[in-house]
């Protein structure tokens, strides 16, 4: 935890994707479901979050790629920038 703090405020990312349950409750400090946290943009000392599914997910659930490409697009037009269709 210290190390990802660190980093975090080195970096200073305009947006952090939490990949998974596992980050976006290490960001977030709790314990929803992944469901219930994505599609909406959440807040980590001020900096922006967009929690959706872990790739290894992905894999097992194919189902949910569609949900996590608009995640992805909606962290796109947050960062100003022109989405691919």
């Amino acid at each position: 935890a210290p190390y990802l703090k660190r980093q975090v405020s080195l970096v200073n990312p305009e947006v952090i994707v939490a990949l998974g349950k596992p980050a976006a409750h290490f960001l977030l400090g709790g314990t929803q479901a992944l469901g219930r946290l994505r599609g909406r943009e959440h807040s980590y000392r001020g900096i922006p979050v967009v929690v959706t599914w872990h790739p290894a997910y992905l894999l097992r659930a194919p189902e949910h790629k569609r949900e996590t490409w608009q995640d992805l697009q909606f962290v796109i037009q947050r960062l100003g920038l022109t989405p691919k269709v």
